[in-house]
């Protein structure tokens, strides 16, 4: 049974005049949205001109909140803008859903960051003077930390929870641009979140540190990368300081200079004593050949305390390298026996220089306390500028050349995930991290003539990969001239230990990716690995004998745990050259 005609044409009109109107409203919808966005784009780029302008005034406490403020307006206003039914409605549909969502999730973001972190922390900073964090007179105001621990612990959680919202969006299907926007606003906040984090456990940690409780006293490691060790170099200078109330003092100076000891001072891992033996629980020098600062670190202030009665409250290691970075901030120093160190000039003199000028041990060990002491001397001063030490302090820990161990396990529970904790490499959704580790094998300090070549390639990666494959390989050169052997002093081309003067007897320890496994592996000439395990870590370890001019080639190819992380790390010991290198998908 048909329909009358009249009913049918009726029935169709109302049909076609609900599609127009569907069709109307889409329109109006996809207009709203497009001129919405324009709007938005807008907010969101004048927010982002705002964020490198408040990086360039950070030091201008009024000026960073006058930025701060700006870039709370767009970034709200941007929010406004993508978040409303019709937005909301859009970023349902298939394929330009994805886009809209992304676009919201980073305004939403943005006005988080500039409403939960970046406010209170400049409320607080406004009403500090920039020269409070200075020391004068051999002290600093502890106050200071502790008025601004509360707003520095919310802007870490802040800026951590809007890591989290932008790791988290899905950027497969996205254009190409909006890609590339999503990519970018990543690494502005997860570098925001780390600055955040590590404001909030400075503010946290100093002032304990310093004394605000009770006296507190420090152990320092200068290590020297002359004398390579996993960590960096051999302990060879040593001072003791003494924090009270924010006043630090000097108490003692000494050298790595000490007997060896009959029996392991702390008892090491049978793993550990299987790849390094016991020489790191033995010989003070040989500490920092364990490559994990959270295990040489105890192993050097039980010693310490043993010989020298001093019962330290932690370890603090440097090289000369961060004393290059902190004289940046200092301008030149003068050492009592006349030498004008800069920030050029440091590495060099006290890594190769002293040798020359000095050849007799005893002043060697002079040259490097007067240093010490000097630069200590002229940070308590207030000669130096603050912000300029806490970047070169930030540079330095980034670097992995200042470590920080502390007895107290709240202190060290705060410091177990930073780069100050010296920690081994951690394989994570982020990143495969392998972790190279360079030791002298003569006690000569010819680790100045050691060129270190590490190059990291990262293939068969993608989405579409089960698994992935990376390769390492690592060239290590004697630059040393080849008539070493009788034109440098003998403190530097060595000659003990069976090994001829001015041959560089290296030892290596790879440490490859937490759940990796080991596709293949080759060595120059005749040589061979060795190896073990130290914990989620299996090792490769390897000996080499370079005369000047000679090279030896080590290659690993690993299968990763992850298929997909965002890159892959080599972390190296912390000598001369690179502390890391990079690759990324098909680099």
């Amino acid at each position: 049974m048909s329909l009358p005609q009249s009913t049918q044409r009726r029935i169709g009109t109302t049909v076609a005049w609900i599609v127009g109107v569907i069709l109307i409203a889409a329109i109006a919808a996809s207009l709203w949205i497009v001129f919405r966005g324009i709007a938005a784009e807008r907010h969101l780029q004048a927010a982002s001109a705002q964020v490198e302008r408040t990086a360039e005034v950070i030091d201008d406490p009024e000026a960073a909140a006058v930025s701060i403020r700006q870039i709370r307006s767009d970034a709200q206003a941007a929010r406004a803008l993508t978040s409303d039914p019709v937005w909301w409605l859009g970023s349902q549909l298939p394929w330009v859903g994805p886009q809209l969502a992304a676009v919201s999730t980073i305004a939403a973001t943005l006005d988080d960051v500039s409403t939960d972190a970046l406010t209170p922390l400049a409320d607080v900073l406004s009403t500090v003077d920039l020269d409070a964090f200075r020391f004068q007179d051999g002290g600093i105001d502890l106050s200071v930390f502790v008025g601004v621990r509360d707003a520095a612990e919310q802007a870490a959680r802040a800026m951590a929870s809007a890591s989290d919202s932008l790791n988290a969006i899905d950027t497969t299907p996205l254009l190409r641009p909006l890609r590339e926007v999503v990519e970018a606003a990543r690494v502005q906040v997860d570098t925001a979140a780390g600055a955040a984090d590590a404001l909030h456990r400075t503010a946290e940690l100093l002032p304990t540190m310093l004394g605000a409780d009770e006296k507190r006293t420090w152990l320092l490691l200068f290590q020297n990368p002359s004398e390579l060790r996993s960590l960096g170099g051999m302990p060879g200078a040593t001072a003791v300081l003494s924090a009270e109330n924010g006043r630090v003092q000097l108490l003692e100076q000494g050298t790595a200079s000490m007997p060896r000891f009959d029996a392991p001072v702390l008892e090491l891992d049978p793993e550990l004593r299987a790849l390094y033996g016991e020489r790191p629980a033995v010989y003070f020098s040989g500490t920092t050949v364990l490559p994990d600062f959270t295990l040489a670190a105890p192993l050097a202030r039980e010693m310490w305390q043993r010989e020298h009665g001093t019962d330290a409250d932690g370890v603090v290691s440097l090289d000369p390298i961060a004393l290059s970075y902190l004289l940046d901030a200092t301008g030149p120093i003068q050492l009592p026996t006349g030498q004008t160190l800069t920030a050029d000039t440091a590495v060099d003199f006290l890594l190769n220089g002293v040798y020359l000028e000095y050849p007799d041990p005893e002043m060697q060990n002079v040259v490097f306390a007067q240093t010490a002491s000097t630069v200590l001397d002229t940070l308590m001063s207030g000669r130096a500028d603050p912000g300029k030490v806490l970047a070169a302090l930030a540079h330095a820990a980034d670097d992995r050349r200042l470590l920080l161990w502390s007895s107290h396990e709240d202190e060290q529970r705060i410091l177990a995930d930073t780069t100050l904790s010296g920690h081994l490499p951690v394989t994570d959704d982020e990143a495969a991290r392998f972790g190279v580790y360079l030791n002298d094998g003569t006690g000569s300090k010819l680790g100045y003539y050691l060129d270190v070549d590490t190059q990291l390639s990262w293939n068969r990666c993608g989405p579409e990969q089960v698994t992935s494959e990376a390769k390492l390989t690592l060239t290590l050169t004697n630059t040393a001239p080849a008539d070493a052997a009788t034109s440098l002093p003998p403190s530097i081309v060595g000659g003990s230990y069976g090994v001829p003067a001015a041959t560089l007897r290296v030892v290596t320890f790879v440490y490859l990716p937490a759940g990796s496994n080991l596709l293949d592996a080759g060595l120059s000439g005749e040589l061979q690995f060795g190896g073990g395990r130290d914990r989620d870590h299996r090792v490769l370890s390897f000996g080499t004998d370079l005369a000047p001019g000679e090279s030896t080639t080590a290659t690993m190819v690993v299968s990763l745990p992850n298929a997909n992380p965002d890159e892959v790390i080599a972390e190296l010991t912390p000598a001369f050259g690179d502390t890391s290198v990079v690759a990324q998908c098909g680099r």
